[in-house]
């Protein structure tokens, strides 16, 4: 590791003042961003600790749904979101393991964007809103491809609000190393029809599968989605799988969401 400041800030304006600063960049859980630092593939001058800002922690109902502050680790979120958003909770219990839990955020994942993250699944399922310092973000408009957001420079995520479901369900396919989603498919039910979001399958990030959301608003069954395909023109290639081999995943842990919700 190197020199470099370390500030933790008590609200969203001393945070916002102080990550104006030259090289300064929010640090929130340090899952992602500490082992960047000791590759030197990040080298702020200046850290600035979200963890200390009281209003960007806890979970609770409120308008628009479920209210989750950005500081928030995983593991209070899959303790405290299971009497409200079961299927959110799950997910957040099944993220990495219990260190990993205990220290990463919420609203680090969102804003991170990695392409085999399990919450920008259900961030984009649930057609959640990601609320910041200076807007509200619906999630169709949020992510944008690989590690990239919507968000502006100096921009942060204070709290995510998602819609409570009447029915959902998130199944992954674990890298067993590091317990990202080779593939992970959540999937949820509203009034409004069904909405379907695949991570950890392509190069293009998070994404909703259209065909799947049509044939299941149809009717909510794995049986719906029987004769469909899904594209593999752009999803990963790597040691893991084939573009195939995640088409395949895509299609049977659909199904396997479904079932389970």
């Amino acid at each position: 590791m190197y020199d470099f400041e370390f500030l933790k800030p008590s609200s969203v304006a001393e945070a916002v003042k102080a990550l104006a600063q030259d090289d300064a960049l929010p640090l929130s859980g340090g899952q992602t961003l500490m082992p960047t630092m000791k590759q030197r593939l990040a080298t702020p001058s200046v850290l600035v600790s979200l963890t200390g800002i009281s209003e960007m922690h806890g979970v609770c109902q409120g308008e628009g749904g479920l209210h989750i502050g950005a500081a928030t680790p995983h593991a209070i979120v899959a303790a405290e979101a299971a009497k409200y958003y079961p299927a959110l909770a799950k997910l957040a219990g099944g993220i990495g393991d219990p260190a990993v839990r205990s220290r990463g955020t919420i609203g680090g994942s969102v804003a991170n964007n990695d392409p085999a993250a399990c919450y920008p699944s259900a961030v984009l399922a649930s057609n959640a809103t990601v609320v910041t310092n200076k807007r509200k973000i619906a999630a169709d408009d949020y992510f944008q491809g690989m590690f990239t957001t919507a968000l502006d420079e100096g921009e942060i995520i204070t709290s995510v609000i998602f819609p409570i479901p009447q029915k959902a369900a998130y199944v992954k396919f674990n890298q067993p190393a590091s317990r990202f989603a080779l593939t992970g498919v959540f999937v949820a039910q509203y009034a409004t029809g069904v909405r379907v979001a695949v991570t950890g399958a392509s190069n293009e990030g998070v994404f909703r599968w259209a065909e799947a959301e049509a044939a299941l608003s149809a009717n909510f069954s794995a049986a719906a989605i029987a004769g469909l395909t899904v594209d593999s023109k752009n999803l990963i290639q790597d040691l893991h799988g084939t573009p195939a081999y995640r088409a395949n995943l895509v299609k049977v842990l659909t199904g396997r969401a479904v079932t389970a919700a």
